[in-house]
């Protein structure tokens, strides 16, 4: 077991990305120690090196996709062997971050990888599947409080209900779509590029609205498929034209999920709540503990949940920072960068 690794490395805020040999840290009581096979790029990393959001320690390590191979086990862990393929998200901290070659998580929030699917696959996962789940999933004042589909008793128990989802065709709304499916909504709405209408539909969504329609035109759409008022909507894109959309849509008393902070003025008879989809917040941890130990790698073998589809970035760390700059340049449609930490030279 070597006692260095390779990391790519944020010297100072607002500064550069550089590889660097840093230390392997050794997992605490109830962690376990990840070799990191394959890691996906997220907004949130660019944004962290462009305007130093989230971090105040430098150098930091960015990244928070992590799969990989169980390398070794912390004091009371039990349920895992060294060689277990595995993947969890990871959290803005150096010990816990993925874009190095390896990093530590806490064994109750980890899930396994399924024999049929493979590093990459699943590394693509994380970040979103947290995000849409929390904001769905969690109670108020921090999710749209619907009763999580963890059993049979809570799947397709919201059959005739209307939901739309703003950015289907973005990384998290893929996994609203598929998990409103899961919990039996319909009528489905999302708004997207036609031409994602066809893969949109497969994942779940009903109507695929075109997302360049104005508002007034979007709501008549929606009147044509169902006259039951709209409550429940989850903007995955979020910015500030999305969110006074999804404010239109809505009917009084709706509430509706941003993934980024709150852009427009919202009326008193409706509530906006921005979510930050962190696995290991206070308020998040219960719930994700359930989803990733308990439930998607089933729900992976069963199709339930597809991850998105990937570009995987050529050598190792050092292809990050130009699929960073890619997503910064809004290159980057329909898919997640992954890139493979043991490539590294």
């Amino acid at each position: 077991m070597p006692t260095t690794q390779k990391s790519l490395v944020l010297d100072k805020k607002f500064g550069n990305l550089v590889i660097q040999d840093t230390e392997i840290y050794k997992p605490g009581p109830g962690e376990i120690l990840i070799k990191v096979q394959a890691t996906s790029l997220n907004p949130v990393d660019w944004k962290i090196q462009k305007y130093g959001a989230f971090l105040e320690e430098f150098p930091a390590v960015l990244g928070t996709d992590v799969a990989g191979d169980v390398e070794e086990l912390g004091e009371g862990v039990t349920e895992f062997k060294k060689g277990d393929r595995v993947f969890i998200q990871g959290r803005f901290e150096n010990r816990a971050s993925s874009f190095q070659q390896y990093t530590t998580a806490v064994a109750e929030s980890v899930a396994r990888i399924p024999p049929n699917f493979t590093y990459e696959q699943v590394a693509a996962l994380p970040v979103v599947l947290t995000c849409a789940y929390v904001g769905l999933y969690n109670q108020q004042p921090y999710g749209l409080g619907i009763a999580p589909p963890v059993d049979e008793s809570t799947q397709g128990t919201y059959a005739g209900t209307p939901i739309v989802v703003l950015g289907g065709a973005t990384s998290v709304g893929q996994i609203a779509l598929q998990l409103a499916k899961l919990s039996g909504f319909s009528p489905i709405f999302t708004t997207a590029s036609l031409k994602h209408t066809e893969f949109l539909k497969s994942l779940g969504a009903t109507a695929v609205l075109d997302r360049s329609l104005s508002s007034s035109d979007i709501i008549s759409e929606i009147k044509k498929v169902t006259d039951k008022p709209i409550n429940l909507l989850y903007d995955a894109v979020s910015s500030a034209a999305t969110q006074q959309l999804g404010l239109d849509i809505l009917s009084a008393g709706g509430q509706m999920i941003t993934v980024l902070p709150l852009a427009v003025k919202v009326p008193e008879d409706k509530k906006v709540i921005p979510i930050l989809g962190l696995l290991r917040s206070p308020e998040n941890v219960e719930l994700t503990r359930t989803l990733y130990h308990d439930k998607i790698a089933g729900w992976l073998e069963k199709g339930v949940i597809k991850p998105n589809n990937i570009e995987i970035l050529p050598n190792g760390l050092a292809g990050i920072p130009d699929g960073l700059k890619r997503m910064e340049a809004d290159q980057v449609s329909g898919l997640k960068l992954v890139a493979r930490p043991q490539e590294t030279k």
